[in-house]
């Protein structure tokens, strides 16, 4: 069991895979992590290409009991035998999503930097709320969730929280102690061992031993 003071790792699938191959390099990684959970968030809106990419990521998530959930898609999560779904649009359609998928559906939020957003998906049945990006980008509107809002959070809310999007060793240092989840994707998938690049990022989140 990762120690309490460690953030999980929820990992994120990149935005195009390759079915000859993805399957396996996800597999590397859950062979060699501790991983709470895998997004499927893929660019495409081709229903057939989602399908077939959640059936065979499934497979590999399921096996080593590891939960799949898809980005946006509330439509598909029961038909393709999926965990929940990661929402995009802050608090709006938490309520009703949980509606529809019942209590034991994972269901996310994304909720950018607004903390009212995340507070209100909290309220409404979110069974984690996610902020980011954690660094400056000119991707976006540039708005970045600064660590004073995991700080906030952290302190004042019961909700999980996940910190996502422009992750990188200092952020990752800065937030450890702030944060119950990283959403580590890109930053780990550009790498040709990803499993290895995943190992750089947890080493960053290990408590500071203070040397007496």
């Amino acid at each position: 069991m990762p120690s309490p003071d460690i953030p999980q790792i929820y990992l994120v699938t990149p935005a195009e895979i390759e079915l000859s191959s993805f399957p396996a390099r996800l597999d590397d990684v859950l062979d060699a992590h501790e991983i709470a959970c895998v997004r499927l968030a893929l660019a495409t809106r081709d229903e057939d290409t989602i399908a077939r990419a959640a059936d065979a990521l499934r497979e590999v998530c399921h096996a080593a009991d590891v939960a799949l959930v898809i980005e946006a898609h509330v439509g598909l999560v029961e038909r393709l035998g999926l965990d929940g779904v990661h929402l995009t649009d802050g608090a709006r359609s938490v309520r009703k999503t949980r509606k529809t998928l019942g209590g034991d559906a994972i269901v996310g939020a994304f909720c950018g930097a607004s903390r009212h957003d995340g507070m209100t998906a909290g309220e409404a049945g979110a069974d984690y709320v996610s902020f980011g990006p954690v660094t400056a980008s000119a991707l976006g509107d540039g708005t970045v969730a600064g660590d004073d809002l995991f700080a906030w959070w952290s302190e004042m809310i019961e909700v999980p929280v996940v910190a996502e999007g422009g992750l990188d060793t200092d952020a990752i240092r800065r937030l450890a102690s702030l944060t119950d989840f990283f959403a580590i994707g890109e930053e780990v998938w550009r790498d040709d061992d990803a499993a290895s690049a995943l190992a750089t990022l947890k080493a960053a989140m290990a408590p500071v031993r203070e040397i007496s």
